[in-house]
């Protein structure tokens, strides 16, 4: 026997505070089929009592809680240890650790790269290795003609200011791979500003002479980490260039135009430094060097500024999403596109890779956990409004197995929708499924006027957070 039962609560409360930092791994994994998801989550107490386990969120720590769900809709978790798991997985290099394997491959390893990655980065990193024994041999040669101690000293110190700075680039490649992709626009001009931090320690050693190496080593360090920001990211804005697949050719092109401004640069400099009073005078010295500074950045500015994506990641999904009905054209949304703007300063806040019980709020209620797993069926994520006291507004998203870069743009969409129609008179899932029923009518209209438009859709580089791993079991049989 079913009936209907309506309910009204303003929006999905949620506890979660946005300095949250979450450490674990998730991935949606939703069993659509009704015969399995019965068998497998279905469990039966001594008093014969039926309940259901709608979901599992694991971690990358091997615990996992279980959301189980009884007949009178009343929600228990269950907690479970993971001292059974190991860290290591089983389907590629079943031997290396899965944090070691984060860290030193591709997001998406082995599906994102070529066959022959790994093979061709295994013989590299040898050989990198005889390189750099090479180079610190040559420092100690440079040192060879005082005493055997101080050419010693000599050659440690100055390999280890340079090592200092290799940990930098190590710690930013390993942990931050994955984000020159989705914008690298503004991680050129950051590491232009952390550069200029290192420029500013190399600056002070002449005043502090006797803490000369730990102000080189800072130097040396911030200067790494914008190499390892710049790098990366000006590979993918030549990538850009390059639209007949003639990548080499305006590598090599561009090697012609830095250096040639290289040249020019030490020639100025150089003239600088002839200029009397200059050389003498730290306070002029330091003045002409942030005068400089300060011109520079100005113009790395406006040169990333003329570049035209017409990819979509997560800044140009709001400018379109924003103005969705009158779509920018590419050029117009770079131009709009603020470079030097942090996501979580946006507005309307978005949280990707949240857990239910955080957007619950800490409540046990089954009816919403059911609610909001029908109403979501057909998406491949599930989204809330976060709307605490004195809290301004704000979505959580969790997304399935199987999300793409155009699930985190049809959630973008439907945040906005919230947003633009927010109103606390009306009930905040009415307003959930109004704007689920917009999205369905109006989204692939949206995708068709930024084809039309010029806008490469096939490219949205939208990442799916994956904090989370949440196994999602269906069912039918039990009505509200």
């Amino acid at each position: 026997m079913s009936f209907a039962l309506h309910l009204s609560f303003p929006y999905f409360k949620s506890n979660l505070t946005t300095t949250t930092i979450r450490l674990h791994k998730i991935q949606v994994v939703c069993n659509s089929s009704l015969k399995q998801a019965n068998s497998s989550s279905e469990d039966h107490t001594s008093d014969g009592s039926q309940h259901r386990v709608v979901l599992v969120e694991r971690y990358n720590n091997g615990t996992s809680k279980r959301y189980i769900l009884d007949q009178e809709m009343h929600l228990t978790t269950f907690l479970e240890d993971g001292s059974k798991s190991n860290g290591f997985s089983s389907k590629e290099l079943p031997w290396l650790p899965d944090v070691v394997k984060d860290f030193v491959l591709p997001a998406g390893f082995p599906g994102s790269v070529s066959d022959e990655y790994l093979e061709y980065m295994l013989l590299q990193f040898p050989t990198n290795v005889t390189a750099w024994i090479c180079h610190t041999l040559a420092v100690g040669l440079d040192y060879s003609s005082g005493t055997t101690a101080a050419a010693s000293a000599a050659a440690i110190r100055w390999v280890s200011k340079d090592g200092i700075g290799a940990v930098g680039r190590f710690f930013i490649g390993g942990r931050f791979g994955n984000l020159f992709d989705d914008d690298p626009k503004q991680w050129r001009m950051y590491a232009d500003f952390i550069g200029s931090a290192g420029s500013i320690f190399d600056l002070c050693t002449p005043l502090y002479p006797a803490y000369f190496l730990p102000l080189a080593s800072l130097g040396n360090l911030a200067k790494a980490v914008a190499r390892g920001l710049k790098d990366p990211s000006f590979r993918v804005i030549q990538n850009h260039f390059a639209i007949s697949g003639n990548l080499g050719d305006v590598a090599a092109k561009e090697e012609v135009w830095e250096v040639s401004a290289q040249l020019l640069g030490l020639g100025l400099g150089i003239f600088v430094l002839s200029t009397p009073g200059v050389v003498s005078s730290y306070l002029v010295l330091a003045s002409t060097w942030m005068t400089m500074r300060l011109l520079h950045l100005w113009l790395r500015y406006q040169s990333l500024s003329v570049l035209q994506f017409d990819t979509v990641n997560l800044k140009r999904a709001r400018i379109l999403v924003n103005c969705m009905f009158q779509t920018p054209q590419f050029w117009e949304c770079n131009k709009m596109e603020n470079i030097l703007s942090w996501e979580k300063f946006s507005v309307p806040r978005i949280v990707f890779g949240v857990s239910l019980s955080d957007m619950l709020g800490g409540e046990r209620s089954g009816t919403k956990v059911k609610m909001l797993l029908e109403l979501y069926a057909k998406e491949k994520y599930i989204l809330v409004v976060n709307q605490q006291p004195f809290k301004d507004f704000e979505t959580l998203v969790s997304f399935k197995d199987g999300a793409t870069s155009l699930s985190v743009l049809r959630s973008v969409w439907q945040t906005y929708w919230l947003y633009k129609n927010r109103s606390t008179q009306h009930d905040g899932f009415d307003q959930l499924k109004e704007s689920l029923k917009t999205l369905d009518h109006h989204f692939e209209d949206f995708l068709q006027q930024l084809r039309d438009v010029g806008w490469d859709i096939d490219q949205i580089n939208l990442k799916i957070r994956d904090d989370i791993s949440i196994e999602e079991f269906l069912y039918g049989d039990i009505t509200i």
